[in-house]
């Protein structure tokens, strides 16, 4: 026996189904948002209000969207665009260098495939790539515009007529930006051996820094080596970047005789590539991204700044509870008192 579905049943259902599909998206929003932002609590934030503005929405309104997706994406793209445009500025207090929050294992909202489709033309990023600590690190460099035009276009594959309703900017202006984006990623992209190889060489690193080698890690830098330090004011670090091989060398020794017992060095996978983690009593104190080229390191990127390891600890706070404490954030008025 079959019964009639009453008319509210149809738009309760319709509801669940519409609620299902926004909700969907939410991966791709965030993956959006890191890439943006190079920031996780950031990114969330970004999700939650356009997810706000979404349901600020009349239902008329809501059904007159004809791609809810697109239209969620663009929403974040501008609240991006416009925390960009601020980031500088607050940049200027910062103590000591930024570098983009690192994140753990990769998993379904960093990876993303649901958001990727198709095959990756050969002169494109893939999403994975987009996510390793030296490409962020490139992205940070940029214009805001350019970053938004370039992420949008080259690992989301939105085409320029849409990025540039993004932007505020023509589609031929759009292109050039994104033209500028890709050279500065080309001059700085190293040449990267295998995930396997690389790990090798992460795991001689910790095994010489262990032993407080010099010697050995002297060998495993590149002459020109770097090493940039985040602590935010919150954390002990030294302010300005270690140039140098054999000086990144010396000075990870010392740290590594200072940190004597209470210090356990964990291989780990920092931003989808091998990294370390550092553990002092039980608690994770820094977290190291490494770019490798050929079989020497090249960069070192050491996060010890407290607010930006939430993703490696397991009683971080969700993104509700992250939404609230930075709703009291003076750079989110401006952004909250817009309208899309």
């Amino acid at each position: 026996m079959t019964t009639r579905a009453e008319p509210g049943d149809l738009q309760s259902d319709q509801g669940d189904q519409g609620l299902s599909a926004i909700m969907s998206e939410r991966r791709r929003l965030i993956n959006l948002g890191y890439r943006l932002l190079g920031s996780l609590a950031d990114a969330e934030d970004v999700v939650q209000e356009t997810y706000a503005r979404w349901y600020a929405l009349s239902p008329r309104e809501q059904r007159a969207i004809e791609s809810p997706g697109a239209w969620l994406m663009t929403v974040a793209g501008r609240i991006c665009l416009n925390l960009l445009g601020s980031a500088r500025a607050r940049r200027e207090t910062y103590v000591g260098d930024w570098i983009p929050e690192p994140l753990p294992e990769p998993t379904e909202w960093i990876t993303g495939r649901s958001g990727a489709g198709g095959t990756d033309p050969a002169d494109r990023i893939t999403l994975d790539e987009s996510v390793t600590m030296a490409f962020l690190v490139v992205l940070d460099a940029m214009t805001p515009a350019e970053r938004v035009a370039f992420v949008l276009h080259d690992v989301f594959r939105y085409p320029f007529g849409e990025v540039a309703e993004i932007v505020g900017r023509t589609p031929a202006a759009c292109r050039q930006l994104a033209s500028s984006a890709r050279r500065r990623i080309r001059t700085a992209r190293s040449p990267a051996g295998p995930s396997a190889g690389q790990a090798g060489i992460v795991r001689q690193f910790r095994t010489a820094w262990e032993a407080k080698d010099i010697d050995a890690l002297i060998d495993l830098l590149d002459p020109d080596a770097t090493a940039t330090a985040d602590g935010g004011g919150l954390a002990v670090t030294h302010l300005h970047p270690l140039v140098g091989g054999e000086r990144i060398a010396r000075a990870y020794a010392r740290i590594a005789r200072a940190a004597g017992d209470r210090t356990t060095f964990v291989e780990c996978t920092v931003n989808g590539l091998p990294g370390l983690v550092a553990r002092q009593d039980g608690t994770i104190a820094t977290v190291f991204a490494f770019e490798i080229a050929g079989e020497r390191i090249r960069h070192i990127w050491a996060v010890r700044n407290p607010e930006k390891l939430r993703p490696w600890r397991h009683d971080a706070p969700g993104p509700a509870v992250t939404m609230r404490r930075r709703q009291a954030g003076a750079s989110w008025k401006g952004v909250r008192r817009a309208k899309r």
